[in-house]
Parts: structure tokens; sequence; C-alpha cells
């Protein structure tokens, strides 16, 4: 096999949580360029037939299922559709996530408990459907999208934080559990990334001028600019592929070096 050969995905079946838009969308149409069948849930059917016509767009022939995966009956059941439908789930991109910015001493433990099930409960829900697949195959990729948070503390996501923390820790316990049946399971924690989700720390102030932690982020991140979700879709298929295949309970930030910097020194 030549090396570029390895990072095909060509035959492969894909699950990509949440996948509508953003992140999840950018990693999917990567997998369907690389070779991937394409299967991607959302929470609503509308979700999901905007993702359906969004892939349809760049020519893509995705399989949308609606799924809440917080529910595990829900996931065992959306699981079984696709095995029976489109085949055996060979990469899954754990990628549904939500983030709640409520200083801790003001959060609800209802609203904690909240971004704790679908941000790491839910990642555990459908790892655990999936994997026997993958076992009785004889091999499998799973992908946990972490965060900087996994590392980092910050005021206001103190939920995001601890769920984000948790699943770097699932994923290299999933890598220690089931790295002998030729499954590896990785991490990518992408920096601050351009989405629906960080819009809100982007938005022009009523002055003209850039929103404070808009230019806090551009100043602690080397590349100096916010990422990109194209940005993620090289390590995602890297990730996915045969040429990771050595690569087990790692993850991979993805940050534009903002983790590697101690900021610059006032003059």
């Amino acid at each position: 096999m030549g090396i570029l050969n390895s990072f095909s995905l060509e035959g492969k079946v894909a699950l990509v949580t949440g996948a509508s838009y953003g992140i999840g969308f950018a990693i999917a149409t990567a997998y369907a360029e690389a070779g991937a069948t394409i299967v991607f849930n959302d929470i609503k059917q509308e979700l999901v037939d905007k993702g359906l016509a969004a892939y349809k767009e760049k020519g893509i022939e995705a399989h949308g299922y609606v799924c809440d995966v917080t529910n595990e009956a829900a996931v065992n059941e959306m699981v079984k559709k696709i095995e029976e439908e489109v085949g055996t789930i060979d990469i899954l991109v754990n990628n549904a996530g939500i983030i709640k910015r409520i200083p801790m001493l003001e959060m609800s433990a209802e609203a904690f408990r909240q971004v704790i099930d679908v941000d790491l409960n839910a990642p555990f829900i459908v790892s655990k459907a999936v994997i026997p697949g993958m076992i009785k195959k004889g091999h499998g990729k799973i992908i946990n999208i972490c965060s900087m948070m996994s590392e980092l503390g910050r005021e206001t996501v103190s939920a995001y934080a601890a769920a984000k923390g948790g699943l770097k820790m699932l994923t290299r316990n999933i890598a220690s559990e089931y790295g002998e049946y030729n499954i590896q399971c990785n991490g990518i924690g992408p920096g601050y990334i351009a989405t629906p989700q960080t819009a809100p720390l982007r938005e022009i102030q009523p002055d003209g001028s850039r929103h404070p932690f808009d230019q806090f982020i551009i100043a602690k991140t080397p590349a100096a600019r916010w990422g990109d979700t194209s940005d993620l879709q090289g390590p995602a298929v890297f990730l996915a592929s045969d040429a990771s295949d050595f690569v087990n309970g790692h993850v991979l930030y993805v940050d534009g070096g903002i983790l590697a910097y101690i900021g610059k020194q006032p003059q």
C-alpha cells in the first residue's frame, strides 16, 4: 500500500453525530471526499433535512437519522437501522455537543447535568452501541471531539470543561480496553473555531470594534486567527484512516498553537 492510499476511506461507513452543520459537517464532507459512506444524525427532523440538502449540494449522498444521542434506547435503535440499511460502522465521530456559558455560582445543577449528558454521556452511549460491530469486523476507529477545555479552565464554562476533561479520559479508556480488537480511539481538540457556537464571541460591537474576547483569542493564538472548520478535516481523515493504526488514546489539539503559548511579554 502506498502512503497516500493509507489515507483512503474507500468502502468505509462513517457515522458522525450532530453533523448537519459546523464541525461535524466539515468532517463528514472530508470523509466523503476520502471515499467513505456518510451517516449522520441530529436531534430534529428539520436539522436532518437541512443536513441532507447541504450534503446533496456538495454531491454527497448521505444517510440522515433523527436521534437523541443521550437516549440509549434511541441510539441502539439507530445503530441497528444503520447496520441494516447502510452497513457496519467502521468510523464513529462523537461530535454532537452543547455549551452553556454561565458562571458556576449562577448555574443550576440541571443545566450542569444537561451539558454533561450531551458532551460526555452521549459519546459513551454511542460508542457502547457501535463497538460490538467493530469487534465483529476486526477493526474500528472512534474519534471524540474534545476541546482545549479538556486541558484548560476558563470562567463560565465549568460544565463544558468538566465534560470535555472527562471525554479525554473516556478516549484513553476506550483505547486501553478495546485496542486488542484493532479499535483505535483518539480525540481531536479544536481550538477556537469559527462556528455558529462561537459566533457570539466574534460579534462586532456597536461602536464597530471587535468583541473583547475575539481580540483576546487573536492575541493568544500564535497563528493569530480563529480556526476554520476546514482546519479539522485533515486531522480527522488521518485519525479515521489506516495511516493512524498505531495511534491510540491520543488527543490531537488543532488550536493554532494556543496550548503551547504563554503569551507575549508586556512591553
